[in-house]
């Protein structure tokens, strides 16, 4: 049900907004985690190496789609917020129009790319074939990303948070269903796992398509509003561009650490895997927190309210900074034992260099509520091309560590990376983040003279 968040208490309205994104996100990565956990238990820490050692590159890809469809509902919650209507359903129609030929291009580019990616990553000859199977279906089922990432992205800019969550819970749950299937059963190997994996998400993204064409009459279109806009096609692609480039420039840095780490051996390799799922699912907080507040401040910039944007924003931070704080001291003290849902508790070896990379990280994981919430509030504001700058910051951090560190170094230099990434990250997205406040306070004003 759409719903308007320019009126109420920020907090409060934050808090709800993000609650099932956040167990969103948490299903969401169950996809991975319970890929990972089958097959490292079920096919052995090879395949699970062959499952991880891609991972950045499917970040690369996957993080500019989903970037790209959250840029695109940024004039939707603003048109939203100001009730413009009939601009929200022609932003809505020339983004769906962009999504389909990304869709197309994205996917033949990456599958023919695909035997490239993997040895530029310098994956290892006993997993290759394995990572190939793997990543090349993952590649294929780049339309099933899209479709419900922007569909569930313009239900999240008009308020709905929980009807994106009600439909990934059924795809996580019928994801375990196939993963078993296609592994145990069929035993297609590291493929299945792959295979379970697209066919939840394209699940997922159908039944939100069947729910705007039953129940979301504000997205219901009339024949006016289907016509091609170069104007709003160019203000889309200003929104949406940068977001995908960010999540893509930030995996380059990624790779970089991947790659350096891969040629660490099959241990290490297994050790980052789990590390790096471990990592992904304690961040969803972080990431329902930023798109809710990205969301408040989108809708009260379109409705005018510069003093909610700001006290929407400082709301944020300190949810995120208090729960970063709290996983981080879980992760420092826990962070072994978690690794046992991938690792036999036999391979003791990848078990330390996992605890190993989860500690560091663990320690400065509170800087992550900074980060997100100022670089996503700073993009909902509409000065995503500000924002970018974040994802080449990591970018430099991690090259340089990739390049200097992890030869003198080792595994030592791959822990090291992301907390250099964030820190020099979020210092630039703090003062973004102000100048876009402050920016928007002006048009506002503006705007009422």
């Amino acid at each position: 049900m759409a719903k308007s968040m320019t009126s109420g208490n920020p907090m409060k309205l934050i808090f709800n907004f993000s609650l099932p994104l956040l167990f969103g996100n948490l299903f969401q990565q169950l996809y991975n985690i319970i890929d990972a956990a089958i097959v490292g238990k079920v096919l052995g820490s090879n395949a699970l190496a062959a499952v991880g050692a891609s991972s950045s590159v499917q970040f690369l890809v996957l993080g500019f789609c989903i970037g790209i469809c959250a840029g695109f509902g940024v004039p939707v919650a603003q048109r939203f917020g100001a009730e413009s209507f009939d601009s929200l359903k022609n932003f809505v129609y020339n983004g769906a129009l962009i999504t389909g030929i990304l869709g197309v291009f994205l996917t033949i580019l990456t599958a023919i790319l695909c035997p490239a990616i993997l040895r530029i990553m310098s994956t290892p000859d006993a997993i290759y074939q394995d990572a190939y199977n793997y990543l090349l279906i993952i590649f294929l089922g780049i339309p099933c990303t899209l479709l419900y990432n922007y569909l569930a992205g313009i239900l999240r800019a008009i308020g709905d948070s929980k009807t994106p969550f009600y439909f990934l819970v059924f795809s996580a749950c019928l994801n375990i269903v196939l993963d078993l299937f296609c592994i145990v059963v069929l035993k297609w190997g590291c493929a299945g796992a792959a295979i379970a994996t697209v066919t939840s998400q394209g699940i997922s993204g159908l039944l939100c398509l069947f729910y705007i064409i039953k129940k979301v009459e504000v997205l219901h279109m009339a024949k006016k509003n289907r016509h091609l806009s170069r104007r709003r096609i160019l203000q889309l692609l200003y929104m949406g561009l940068p977001m995908g480039l960010q999540f893509s420039i930030t995996a380059i840095g990624s790779m970089m650490i991947q790659s350096s780490n891969n040629g660490l051996g099959t241990v290490y390799v297994s050790a980052f895997t789990a590390g790096m799922r471990i990592k992904q699912f304690a961040m969803c907080p972080f990431d329902a927190i930023a798109t809710a507040v990205s969301t408040f401040a989108g809708q009260n910039f379109g409705a005018g309210k510069a003093d909610r944007i700001k006290k929407g924003i400082k709301d944020g931070v300190l949810m995120g900074v208090v729960y970063g704080a709290l996983m981080g001291i879980i992760l420092l003290f826990f962070g072994k034992t978690f690794t046992l849902l991938f690792i036999a508790k036999e391979e003791t070896e990848i078990i330390l260099a996992a605890g190993q990379y989860i500690g560091a990280y663990g320690i400065f994981f509170w800087m992550l509520g900074v980060l997100n919430t100022t670089r996503m509030s700073t993009q909902g504001l509409g000065y995503s091309n500000l924002a970018i700058i974040c994802g080449i910051l990591e970018l430099f951090a991690r090259a340089l560590l990739s390049l200097f560190a992890v030869p003198k170094f080792g595994f030592w230099g791959i822990c090291a990376a992301d907390p250099a990434a964030w820190i020099v990250a979020s210092v630039y997205a703090t003062a973004i983040c102000i100048y876009a406040v402050k920016q928007c306070e002006k048009k506002i004003e503006r705007r009422e003279n």
